[in-house]
């Protein structure tokens, strides 16, 4: 097989990504050009929330606290995509007891020290909010 043949399987893609950066450029100018000739007035310039007047701004910040929380769900949450290929690889892996032992003694330890993070966040009250 060589190289232009295997080139001419990207056509389609590229159809598709002219298509596509055709037909958003497209709706974009057709929306700047019948919106030129819109009626605008200052109630319909005005932000919209749900049919309440807007008051007070707009970007109202979080506590810091929150992010916090966020991060840290977010780190104890990804270390359920690492428990699973390794319980496929050990799954695989029992026939083999040197391997065994390894793999399973590796990730003990890895849990060991994301459940340290977990019980050094719930004593600094990390999860809290609130406060």
């Amino acid at each position: 097989m060589d190289s232009s043949s295997q080139l001419i399987q990207y056509i389609p893609v590229l159809i598709l990504l002219l298509a596509a950066v055709g037909f958003a450029a497209g709706v974009l100018t057709l929306s700047m050009l019948l919106g030129k000739f819109g009626k605008r007035s200052k109630a319909k310039d005005a932000a919209y929330e749900c049919g309440k007047d807007p008051i007070g701004d707009g970007g109202s910040r979080f506590s810091v606290k929150f992010h916090l929380v966020a991060m840290l769900f977010i780190l104890f949450d990804i270390e359920v995509v690492f428990l699973y290929p390794w319980a496929v690889v050990y799954k695989g892996m029992l026939a083999d007891h040197m391997t065994r032992n390894l793999i399973f003694t590796s990730m003990i330890s890895f849990l060991v020290i994301l459940f340290a993070g977990y019980l050094y966040a719930l004593k600094k009250k990390a999860f809290d909010w609130k406060g």
